[in-house]
């Protein structure tokens, strides 16, 4: 939780899975700082934004009530098209404000677009390691959308894997082999449909090293493609394959297995200039390193900033 304004900024962790129970603690605790601190210090009113669940919305409500006369809540789909817009769900003394009033305001609401991402490339790369590190760094982003994954490859790493393996990794050896299957044009088919239907606001898709009919009517209903690659001469030959797909190339990444440390290269002004940018570069270049099986990989800075990347497109 973080007060701006008059605006309460809410969210779960999603990095640290926990029960409802203990949610419900930790959102007691924290506004229970927030207050003893002053950082939530009363008032008039104040608007709540973001995701809670039902138990933690009741504890908020509890906390606020006490200290502000209106309490309203978000509504994304009503008032002025393009900005945020609030209902009154608690009105506590208020002469202005009573339940069922809309407070509109001039902060715009973001009109969000769908991103499908491949992550292709030469075989032994990296590339489900790069997946599975990708998707925690997007989860510990407040506010950023769900990244839904899609594995396109029956190389028996599914998303079950990488955590699989840090808890035990003789069991996630043993079981990959038994899930290894080939690249069927039955299974490109199917897994054709998963990305035309995915509707999440970020899709991650992980698909076979090859470049293929199967992996072009699989990455084909994708919109960006990240190439990731431990060799570096390799790099032209998949952005044909994905111009040829009509896709668009946000990053190129060399991944170096013996490598000490990342390196990151934002084009220049890339948020600002980001649409004009893509017509003809990446946005993002450099290098990862040591992209092993059974480490926490979201914190690399290659990892986050294309975690960064991948948010700021859905505001594009």
């Amino acid at each position: 939780m973080k007060l701006e304004g008059e605006v309460l900024r809410v969210g779960f962790n999603r990095v640290f899975p926990a029960g409802g129970d203990r949610i419900v603690h930790d959102a007691l605790e924290l506004l229970e700082q927030m207050i003893d601190s002053g950082q939530i210090p009363g008032g008039k009113r104040i608007l709540i934004d973001g995701p809670q669940s039902v138990p933690v919305a009741y504890v908020i409500a509890h906390k606020l009530a006490h200290l502000y006369q209106a309490i309203a809540v978000l509504d994304p789909k009503i008032g002025t098209p393009g900005y945020k817009t609030y209902i009154v769900t608690i009105s506590h003394g208020s002469t202005e404000y009573k339940i069922g009033d809309l407070i509109e305001t001039k902060e715009t609401q973001p009109v969000r677009s769908i991103i499908k991402v491949v992550l292709c490339g030469p075989p032994r790369a990296g590339k489900s390691c790069l997946r599975d590190g990708l998707k925690r760094a997007i989860l510990g982003n407040l506010g950023a959308p769900y990244p839904y994954v899609i594995t396109a490859c029956p190389d028996g790493e599914g998303s079950w894997h990488q955590e699989t393996y840090e808890n035990n990794e003789e069991l996630a050896k043993s079981i990959r082999p038994i899930n290894k299957a080939d690249v069927t044009p039955e299974f490109a088919q199917e897994a054709a449909k998963w990305v035309g239907s995915a509707n999440q606001l970020i899709s991650i898709i992980d698909v076979g090293g090859k470049i293929s009919p199967e992996n072009k009517q699989i990455m084909k209903p994708a919109t960006h493609a990240v190439i990731l690659s431990g060799d570096s001469s390799k790099f032209t030959e998949w952005e044909n394959f994905c111009q040829q797909l009509e896709l668009t190339v946000i990053a190129k990444i060399h991944s170096q297995l013996d490598g000490v440390e990342d390196g990151v290269f934002f084009a220049d002004d890339w948020k600002e200039k980001t649409n004009e940018l893509l017509k003809t570069t990446p946005l993002l270049t450099g290098s990862v390193h040591r992209l092993k099986r059974g480490e926490n990989l979201s914190a690399r800075p290659m990892v986050q900033s294309l975690a960064n990347l991948l948010i700021h497109l859905t505001k594009c």
